[in-house]
């Protein structure tokens, strides 16, 4: 995936929780818990993006 994509979408995701947490009125609890896991799945995504997922997936924790 090209490195344009990966900006592109980036900015547009930061966009729209910048426009999510100033404009739409909930209890900063909810709010916190949103931004965590929309950070969460954008960096799973980027790493998938680069090809560096599968790598992560192969390592094991002992037991």
């Amino acid at each position: 995936m090209p490195v344009l994509n990966i900006a592109i979408t980036l900015i547009v995701v930061g966009v729209l929780m910048w426009l999510v947490n100033n404009y739409i009125p909930m209890a900063s609890s909810i709010k916190s818990i949103l931004n965590a896991v929309v950070v969460i799945a954008v960096v799973v995504w980027v790493l998938k993006a680069w090809g560096v997922w599968p790598d992560l997936q192969q390592y094991r924790l002992p037991r």
